[in-house]
């Protein structure tokens, strides 16, 4: 039998040990490397005097720390080869680089495109036209980079695209619906940077922060080929509409200029969407890390502190966060009896969002972590001593628009918020879900899980140890 305080480390190291897992430089090493004047990339080998340049891309949550590494591991070739590059990041992410520019091109904890975002990818734009025929070009991607890297197509503004990305995002729009819309008014999106790009060979390297990897989803795949068309972005904007049907929102007027920018393109049947480069075998795009590598890594950690453990790696978003949480609360509370006494998830479900006037703060890991808790409240018996710790976390260490990662359940908080519950007529802690205020919740308790901007971003990691 563990105390719940051995419980507790246990669960924080397991949670560790899922970010080291795929930690960038680790994953990164893993993939690229020099060989006597070859750059070896995921076991393919690009002589470097075919090169006159190396000229790096990309974006996002992940991506300055994924430059650092690249540069760290080309410095042997800095003396012979010209090597530069823009990547575009959150503000906490930059840090001066010597080949590769890092630009901020939004706040940390707003995940929408901005002005700054606007400028950094003019400049990746301007720099993959400039590119010669005898230029290797290296584009990092991961989560994040669909915000970080906007491009409006003419004709749909900044404020635009914003706007229709609230919409979307508050109705519950799942990750591949809200990509379909922002490919089609996007310039870079849907294959756009690839199309763009002028040099010999494009090299993408991905962190996956979508769940079953689909290379066209993450960050809206800038260097894949788009398969989506304008009639099904223009039916996803339609189904939401019906949705808000009724609510008043000041997005109308850019809901409406998209509709009918879709509109146009539909009826220019000879060109329905833009076609696929035809520059066979021009680009690869590699994943690097994903989803089931925080879990396995887990996994490995819980293993060694003797713990017989179950993993789960969602392959797609479809549950709501509270939907999520009941489910697992579900399962923590049969593992009693089921001799497994660790739960390792892997997933990122959606958020259906309250409207703003009553909204409070909160992000996707938390709601999920207070509905498991509401669930525990109602299922478990006050009378007993609680068996559980229960963490869910964002592994890039964002969780909504807050400097948490997302929050916990242990022995200690379950008696903490038995006793608000008996001493404080007015305790509801269903009122704090339906507003999803969940951050200020887990404040009051000490139970907010904060690590800082991690580096890395694949998805979300839940844990769930039972006694």
């Amino acid at each position: 039998m563990r105390t719940p305080e051995q419980q507790r480390n246990d669960l924080f190291a397991i949670w560790n040990a899922a970010l080291n897992g795929v930690r960038v430089e680790h994953l990164l090493r893993k993939t690229v490397s020099l060989q006597n004047g070859t750059l070896v990339v995921a076991g393919e080998s690009y002589l470097l005097k075919n090169f006159d340049r190396i000229v790096v891309l990309g974006g996002g949550k992940a991506s300055g720390a994924m430059a650092q590494t690249l540069e760290n591991i080309l410095e042997p070739l800095f003396d012979s080869k010209e090597i530069f590059g823009w990547v575009n990041v959150p503000e906490d992410c930059v840090k001066p680089l010597r080949k590769i520019h890092l630009h901020p091109a939004r706040p940390a904890g707003v995940n929408e495109p901005t002005e700054a975002g606007v400028a950094g990818t003019s400049e990746i734009i301007r720099l993959a036209k400039e590119l010669t025929p005898d230029d290797l070009c290296i584009c990092l991607i991961s989560g994040g980079g669909s915000a970080l890297l906007p491009a409006p197509v003419s004709g749909i503004t900044l404020q635009d695209k914003q706007e229709i990305t609230r919409l979307l995002s508050e109705s519950g729009a799942d990750i591949q619906e809200l990509n379909t819309v922002r490919k089609q008014i996007s310039t870079v999106k849907g294959g756009g940077l690839k199309r763009l790009c002028a040099g010999k060979k494009l090299i993408t390297l991905i962190l996956s922060d979508v769940l079953g990897d689909p290379l066209d989803v993450i960050a809206s795949g800038p260097t894949v080929d788009n398969r989506t068309t304008a009639p099904e972005a223009l039916n996803i904007l339609y189904k939401y509409r019906e949705i808000r049907a009724g609510h008043e929102t000041k997005c109308n007027t850019s809901l409406n200029r998209v509709m009918q920018y879709l509109q146009n393109k539909v009826n220019e049947t000879a060109f329905p969407c833009l076609p696929p480069s035809c520059k066979t075998g021009f680009v690869r795009n590699i994943i690097i890390g994903n989803n089931a590598a925080a879990v396995e890594s887990a996994g490995e950690e819980a293993l060694r502190r003797n713990y017989s453990y179950t993993m789960y790696v969602a392959k797609e978003s479809g549950d709501t966060a509270e939907e999520t949480g009941v489910h697992l609360a579900k399962l923590a509370l049969e593992m009693k009896y089921t001799g497994s006494d660790c739960l390792i998830h892997g997933g990122e479900p959606v958020v259906k969002l309250a409207p703003p006037e009553l909204r409070g703060k909160g992000g996707r890991n938390q709601q999920l972590v207070l509905s498991a808790l509401n669930y525990f409240l109602e299922h478990h018996p006050a009378d007993k001593p609680f068996p559980i710790a229960f963490l869910s976390g964002g592994t890039d260490g964002e969780d909504g628009p807050t400097d948490a990662a997302g929050a916990y359940i242990d022995a200690a908080m379950f008696q903490q918020v038995l006793g608000e519950k008996r001493n404080n007529p007015q305790f509801n802690l269903t009122e704090y879900l339906n507003r999803n205020d969940a951050y200020h919740f887990f404040e009051r308790f000490g139970t907010l899980l904060k690590t800082g901007a991690t580096g890395t971003n694949v998805c979300d990691v839940r844990i769930v140890l039972v006694q």
